[in-house]
């Protein structure tokens, strides 16, 4: 009779708990059509290759540079491990994450989130922190990017933020309550659609220009990480020039990569040399570019990889082209579709995997 019971009271708890994961599963959101961003993080883990070069930064890295144009035209394998407003110390956190997995020769980190030396809101933590698996790295994140009103426990369990989300349920919610599609392309973000540079308003005048002591704590950090294990760190500014990258931010990035022996390259200046068109390669009005213009900044900067560091050539891989193959049908196929979009609607109507496999329903 006592064994029934103890049973039982297992049995019980297995079901509780099994029904309160899957009720987390459902509430939490799933970023598979609209703000798709929340998803980029966690895509990462699912991509069993190695890469020899990791991008880590905002939305300067993940819609202005193809790893596809990057494999294609080089063989280089890579993934962007970025999301929309990382933050320094984010990003240090991804890269310590990351070097868990694999190591790659060389480390782009895009340097406009310098400007940033605060936590700035919690859905953009979120869309950095959520899709880590936990680690130590997961949760020296999570305590170094909470805002005030953030508690650690509502990231451990998450349906104690989103438990309110029942109203919003979507269709989405329940299709990826276990799985996930694909939005990404190694980390790429694509967007085909054009919209023409604008003028920008004239920079604000700042009361102070010098860049905060915690990011530029944690961008220390990461040199002397990528110091430590023999890892090449590049220090870019993306060619977009909105929000302004001001020109006293610029020189203590010079000093600082000269200090630390690193590579810095500022692109904005380079857009001509690029071959940057802004009133064809941009889909957002100047403020980032489009997969026109992400595939000429991939060639350009494919070739700077090739001409400075001794990366590999992997189209000679039977390996390795079987998964890049795979890779670049489905980087053509969303192309297509988003393409397709166009024509038909005169807009994107949505983004990812799903967009695709939701063709034939229109």
């Amino acid at each position: 009779m006592k064994k029934k019971r103890i049973i039982a009271i297992l049995l019980s708890l297995v079901l509780v708990i099994s029904g309160f994961y899957v009720l987390q599963r459902l509430l939490v959101p799933k970023y598979q059509t609209g703000i798709v961003e929340g998803s980029m993080i966690e895509e990462y883990y699912r991509d069993e290759s190695k890469h020899e070069v990791l991008f880590i930064g905002d939305c300067e890295v993940y819609e202005n540079f193809s790893t596809i144009t990057l494999w294609e035209k080089y063989g280089i394998t890579s993934y962007i491990r970025g999301s929309a407003q990382q933050l320094t110390w984010q990003s240090y956190y991804l890269l310590e994450d990351t070097l868990k997995y694999e190591k790659p020769k060389v480390v782009v980190f895009n340097v406009l989130a310098l400007k940033y030396n605060e936590p700035q809101s919690e859905a953009y933590n979120r869309m950095s922190i959520d899709g880590m698996k936990w680690s130590k790295s997961k949760i020296d994140n999570i305590n170094a990017s909470m805002m005030e009103d953030e508690k650690f426990i509502d990231y451990v369990f998450p349906i104690l933020r989103y438990h309110s989300r029942w109203s919003e349920l979507t269709e989405d919610d329940f299709e990826h309550i276990f799985t996930k599609d694909l939005v990404t392309h190694n980390g790429y973000y694509m967007r085909v659609d054009v919209k023409p540079q604008s003028e920008f308003p004239d920079p604000m005048l700042l009361a102070d220009y010098t860049l905060g002591d915690k990011a530029m704590d944690y961008l220390q950090r990461m040199a002397d990480l990528c110091k430590q294990e023999g890892i090449e760190l590049v220090l870019i500014k993306a060619p977009t020039e909105y929000p302004h990258w001001y020109d006293e931010w610029d020189q203590q990035v010079v000093d600082f990569a000269k200090e630390n022996d690193l590579e810095y390259i500022n692109y904005i200046p380079l857009q001509d040399e690029i071959g940057l068109d802004m009133s064809k390669d941009t889909y957002d009005a100047g403020l980032h570019l489009n997969t026109s213009g992400a595939e000429k900044m991939s060639d350009y900067f494919g070739q700077w990889l090739i001409d400075n560091y001794d990366l590999t050539d992997y189209r000679n891989d039977e390996e390795y082209v079987a998964i890049w193959q795979e890779k670049v049908d489905f980087y053509n196929e969303m192309k297509e579709h988003q393409y397709y979009e166009l024509e038909t609607y005169g807009e994107l109507r949505s983004y990812g995997a799903n967009a695709i496999d939701n063709k034939d329903e229109e």
